[in-house]
């Protein structure tokens, strides 16, 4: 039986501070954006709006060129510069009022926030291996939800005792956390080159994102993600309009259904990715995970505009449903392609699997909130079908994928040593 808590990294508790701190930042200005932009530049919410599209854009389209930097300058080394370049970001952002200036933080700060994601889950996978890939996603993932809410509270009580000028304030302390957040990366170590490995390819005249493209399972992997991530977008994109539009509910429905998802997010997260460690394989837990999700979702559609008066009991019901999905599906999945991607080239792999995650944030609202002008059921059911698809490959895809990545062997020493 495996134990309770794989071995830790020299180094973790400053990573994983610093992933919380992050988190915070975000937590700042990610729930009001638009809102926040507004009143710290003064331009017009629609150009804003506009801008955030295209830099958007932009910086998903820049995603293998910070794949390409982590494995040319190392991950460690990338986390700090993306840290200091969106404390630089939001530091000058008071100051850009003119278009042009606003524009150019925009998407250089947008860049640098697209490409973290990436560029950590390989730092992750350069520290931990085996079953503590999961424990190390579990707690990133529950310290991230954690600093986000605290991060959105904190932000809202600055507005509430400095009105307008607190937006100021949180755009100045965001920076302020990026830099503390830099200073804490900066005290974790680099892994011994011996001991960051990850499964031989039998193709090794290729290098570079040729071999990225050649590795037809990871692409697989890659794919399968793309229809599952679909499912994470569901609360934030789909379900205000739904709660309000379609079941006619409270307005502030949507606001305590992210609340119950974040907190259980926070409290169940490592919870949960010790208890998928208990899995046969890693596949199949992040599909239990989708098929949760999609269990969500049928019931959304079917059960819960029937409900009546307990339509607020079952929608919170069908929320808790899928979160126990996201928390049981992210980890072992998150695990999954870590290990699989061979370190020379992790970076790009990381890189390649984070545009998944960016096509599905670009294609859902338009997607979803298309199908539910056509029938209100009809989006959660293409959600659960997508996510049923994105399980079915990742079984599909068990056989083919490396025997180490499939199957984690506890992790047996920590991969850094002391600086």
């Amino acid at each position: 039986m495996l134990s309770k808590r794989s071995p830790g990294f020299p180094g973790e508790r400053s990573l994983m501070a610093a992933l919380a701190i992050d988190a915070l930042g975000n937590g700042m200005y990610v729930p009001f954006s638009l809102v926040f932009f507004r009143h710290v530049t003064g331009l017009p919410l629609a150009v804003i709006g506009l801008v955030l599209t295209a830099t958007g854009l932009l910086a998903m389209v820049s995603l293998p060129l910070v794949g390409t930097a982590v494995d040319r300058f190392g991950a460690r080394r990338m986390q700090i510069a993306l840290h200091l370049v969106r404390a630089a970001g939001f530091a000058v952002y008071p100051f850009a009022s003119a278009l042009p200036a606003f524009v150019a933080v925009t998407l250089v700060t947008a860049v640098a926030t697209r490409g973290y994601p990436a560029v950590q889950q390989a730092r992750i996978g350069e520290l931990a291996s085996g079953t503590a890939l999961e424990r190390v996603n579990a707690l990133s993932r529950s310290l991230a939800n954690a600093g986000l809410g605290a991060g959105s509270m904190l932000a809202a009580l600055l507005v509430g005792v400095a009105g307008d000028g607190g937006y100021t304030v949180a755009a100045l302390l965001n920076a302020v956390s990026f830099v503390a957040a830099a200073a804490l990366v900066r005290r974790v170590p680099d892994a011994r080159p011996e001991a960051v490995d990850g499964p031989a390819r039998p193709d090794t005249g290729r290098v570079g994102y040729r071999a990225v493209l050649a590795d037809r399972p990871f692409l697989g992997l890659a794919t399968a993600n793309l229809l599952i991530s679909l499912g994470y977008a569901a609360l934030a994109v789909l379900l205000p309009v739904y709660v309000t539009g379609v079941l006619h509910a409270s307005a502030s429905l949507p606001g305590v259904a992210f609340a119950v998802n974040t907190v259980l997010c926070a409290a169940l997260g490592v919870p949960a990715g010790l208890a998928v460690r208990r899995f046969t394989t890693r596949n199949r837990a992040a599909a239990t995970g989708a098929a949760l999700f999609a269990a969500g979702f049928l019931a959304q559609a079917l059960l819960v505009p029937a409900a009546g008066r307990f339509t607020t009991a079952g929608l919170l019901a069908v929320v808790v449903v899928i979160t126990l999905g996201e928390i049981i599906h992210n980890p072992a999945a998150s695990a999954l392609v870590t290990a699989t991607a061979p370190a020379a080239v992790r970076g790009r792999y990381m890189a390649a699997y984070q545009l998944s995650w960016s096509l599905s944030a670009a294609v859902a609202p338009s997607l979803l909130t298309g199908l539910l002008a056509l029938d209100s059921r009809l989006p959660w059911l293409v959600l659960a079908a997508a996510v049923l698809a994105g399980a079915g490959l990742l079984l599909r895809l068990e056989r083919r994928l490396p025997a180490g990545a499939v199957h984690p062997e506890p992790q047996q020493a920590a991969l850094a040593t002391a600086a």
